[in-house]
Order: C-alpha cells, then sequence, then structure tokens
C-alpha cells in the first residue's frame, strides 16, 4: 500500500515513478548532496591582506579604497542620486503649475 504513495521524481527519473525504496532513498541522498552547505573547495584566506589595505594611513577614503571598481561604482551612484534628486524636483514643479484650461 505504502509503495503506491511514492511521490513522482521531479528530476533525475524523467518524470517516471519511483519503482522502488532504494530509488527513493538514491533519489534523497542526490537531493541532499546537491543542497549541502559544506564547502568543497578551499579558498586562501584573504582578511589580512584586506585589514591592512583598508587600515593604511594613505589619504584615501575608505569607499574608494577597493580600486577602480570602488571608483565606478562610486560615480555612478552619486550620478544617480543627483539625477534623480533633479528629476524628482523638477516633477513637482510641474506639478505644482498646473496647465490652463481654455
Amino acid at each position: 500500500m505504502l509503495r503506491n504513495l511514492l511521490p513522482m521524481a521531479v528530476a533525475g527519473c524523467g518524470g517516471k515513478r519511483l519503482r522502488s525504496w532504494t530509488e527513493l532513498r538514491r533519489f534523497r541522498q542526490i537531493a541532499q548532496r546537491t543542497i549541502s552547505t559544506a564547502s568543497r573547495r578551499h579558498f586562501e584566506n584573504k582578511v589580512p591582506e584586506k585589514q591592512k589595505l583598508f587600515q593604511e594611513d594613505n589619504g584615501i577614503p575608505v569607499h574608494l579604497k577597493g580600486g577602480v571598481a570602488d571608483a565606478l561604482l562610486y560615480r555612478a551612484t552619486m550620478v544617480l542620486t543627483v539625477g534623480g534628486t533633479a528629476y524628482a524636483i523638477y516633477e513637482l514643479a510641474k506639478a505644482s503649475f498646473p496647465k490652463k484650461q481654455d
């Protein structure tokens, strides 16, 4: 009776009904391995290098110490902020003086 209640396989079996408990267990193992949070690669610890870079007293603001990418992100953010503020003020001014009805 329980074998009739086996779920349809979403992945791996092409939508066919699972035939046995062993297949169900294999399917569960594959799903668990895929979702596993365990790290498979070992990365070099770069935190001390980054700490040294950001703690240097070289006159550069901390939000620009990351290099060219930080400078581009900073400038893009400032352009969007200033442009958005100017556009919002323009729209408010336009809305505050409605068109005359002739």
